[in-house]
């Protein structure tokens, strides 16, 4: 039996697709090297809805999820941690990088992302 769709509250997806568009520079930087299958030829989305979260990049065919994280985040810890999990009960993988691992670090946070895409899961 095909696994049912999950509806998105429509709020979700109108907020997703207001986000797709002030892009962060690091972001830009990151999905220039995700989009269009680049990375092993894995397809990721931007900006994508699960639950009522909005993921920086997903790979849903591996359910991996990448979120780049600035210096807010610093303060916010225990909330992110709260959407790891909650993410990690539907099902998702979750890497977290810093702008400063994707400014400074890029081909080894590629280099992550392909390894966790080819792991068997």
């Amino acid at each position: 039996m095909p696994e049912a769709k999950m509806r998105i509250r429509p709020q979700v997806l109108a907020r997703a697709r207001e986000l797709r568009q002030p892009q962060t520079p690091l972001e830009g930087k990151l999905w220039a090297c995700l989009r269009d299958r680049q990375l092993g030829g894995f397809k990721f989305r931007r900006q994508h809805p699960i639950d009522r979260f909005i993921v920086d990049f997903c790979c849903p065919a591996r359910r991996l999820v990448i979120e780049v994280d600035g210096d807010s985040h610093a303060d916010q810890v225990d909330h992110d941690q709260a959407r790891t999990d909650r993410l990690k009960e539907e099902g998702y993988r979750v890497l977290r990088f810093t702008n400063g691992d994707v400014c400074h670090r890029l081909e080894g946070v590629l280099e992550t992302i392909l390894m966790e895409c080819e792991r068997q899961i």
